[in-house]
């Protein structure tokens, strides 16, 4: 079944191959406004312990694209 972002919720998916150090380690969309957005997150590691970095990108998603949310759970390593 495809995932449906609901406003103001979105979905982070690993990313499997990254081209960098600097590539995001999670990848997926948000909806904010009406409007699908590119979200991406990076494992980082700071004075309290583990945590995400978050970007949002204002450029919309492929529209040719449907995500779907994997029912395993993923282990995010923390």
């Amino acid at each position: 079944m495809p995932y449906e972002p609901r406003e103001g919720s979105g979905v982070l998916f690993p990313e499997k191959e990254k081209k960098s150090e600097k590539s995001p380690d999670f990848k997926g969309n948000i909806l904010i406004g009406g409007k699908p957005l590119r979200l991406a997150g990076w494992k980082k590691i700071g004075k309290r312990g583990p945590f995400l970095s978050l970007s949002v990108d204002n450029k919309p998603k492929n529209p040719n694209v449907s995500s779907k949310v994997d029912e395993a759970e993923d282990d995010l390593g923390f």
